[in-house]
Formats: C-alpha cells, sequence, structure tokens
C-alpha cells in the first residue's frame, strides 16, 4: 500500500475515534499512553482475526473499548474487511502514532504532565 493511501486510512480511523470516543480525555499523559497502546492493538488484533488477551479487569476494559471500534470499522469503513492484514497492521500504526502525537506529544494540555494533578 503506497504510503499517502495508508495516511488517508489511518485519519479515516482517527476522525472516528476523535468524534465518537470519549477514552481519548484520560487527565494523565500515562494513562493515555497505556490505553492508545492497549485499545488499538486490541483493536487491530480482532480485525485480524487474532486472539485477544483479556485476563484481567483492566483489559477486558480495553477489549470492550476495541471491541466497539473494530466493529465500528467494519460497518463504517468498508475497506477495513478487504485490506491485507500487512496493510491493516500498518494503517493501525499509523493511527497509533498519529494518536500518540495528538494526545500525548503533541497536547498542549499542561494537567497532563503536572506532577500535582
Amino acid at each position: 500500500m503506497e504510503e499517502a493511501l495508508l495516511k488517508e486510512r489511518a485519519e479515516e480511523l482517527l476522525d472516528f475515534i476523535m468524534k465518537k470516543c470519549l477514552w481519548q480525555f484520560h487527565s494523565r499523559a500515562w494513562d493515555r499512553e497505556r490505553q492508545n497502546e492497549n485499545i488499538i492493538r486490541k483493536t487491530m488484533q480482532l480485525l485480524c482475526d487474532e486472539p485477544v488477551e483479556n485476563d484481567t479487569p483492566e483489559q477486558k476494559c480495553y477489549y470492550v473499548d476495541a471491541a466497539y471500534l473494530a466493529e465500528s470499522y467494519k460497518k463504517r469503513f468498508p475497506w477495513v474487511a478487504e485490506m491485507d492484514k500487512a496493510d491493516l497492521r500498518k494503517v493501525m500504526q499509523s493511527l497509533k502514532e498519529r494518536l500518540d502525537y495528538l494526545l500525548i506529544t503533541g497536547s498542549l494540555n499542561a494537567e497532563l504532565t503536572d506532577p500535582l494533578y
């Protein structure tokens, strides 16, 4: 898959998260890092028909958000089901990198790193 199309697909998925998912608003950077890693990885595993770990209460919480995303992505974006799994993994990695930038490293929200908050 060409780089431009990969980024375009990741942006479509990102737009859905930004409009429909409240979990993006955790108040600490480390919470956001953990949620992005777990939710996006589990979503990718579900979309690629791979086993998903959900043994702990925390993992089950991430799984619920991932299941919602995977199901929504399949319904709203037909190309998700048609995409090669290797390309889908690339799209999901690009999505995670962009999400991390927007919600953590590029965020101007000072309370994300305030040690007193």
